[in-house]
């Protein structure tokens, strides 16, 4: 799964200069408008050359990815819909991010908004994310398939 999330983010290397990662909301200390860009930031996946609606947003059957700009002591995420496992240091190519863990969604979460955490150092960082409603799993028993010749006369 870790490499899956390695290929991706070197795929963002050609189109870094075009188009930047794009970091989720975060909610922490206010900064000052001549301070520092924020300290702290989390988002769930990665915004990458390939699919630039991916970043706070499951997807079904495919690896998901909490990643962090945290500065601090035990980084942990949280979250009502997720768990989380794997957590590796950064930094990682393409993204402002210095951990980030394997998210898997919890059994029976509905399809709707929920937030991501992560804290550290004292410090908390927010965003929401959202999860697909469910596609169908199982083809009718008596569906027609493409190809196998059920549809001839």
């Amino acid at each position: 799964m870790r490499k899956t999330v390695v290929f991706v983010a070197a795929a963002v290397i050609g189109a870094t200069a075009l188009a930047g990662p794009a970091m989720a909301q975060s909610t922490g200390p206010a900064p000052s408008e001549s301070a520092a860009p924020k300290a702290g930031r989390v988002q769930l996946n990665v915004n990458t050359a390939i699919n630039t609606t991916l970043v706070d947003k499951y997807v079904r059957d495919a690896p998901n990815v909490a990643l962090a700009k945290c500065e601090g002591a035990s980084p942990a995420f949280s979250s009502p819909a997720l768990t989380f496992s794997n957590y590796t240091p950064g930094p990682f190519m393409g993204v402002d991010a210095n951990i980030s863990a394997d998210a898997e969604l919890k059994p029976g979460t509905a399809a709707g908004s929920y937030p991501l955490t992560v804290t550290c150092g004292g410090q908390t960082y927010t965003t929401q994310f959202t999860v697909p409603a469910a596609q169908v799993a199982k083809v009718p028993s008596g569906a027609a398939k493409a190809g196998d010749g059920s549809m001839a006369g």
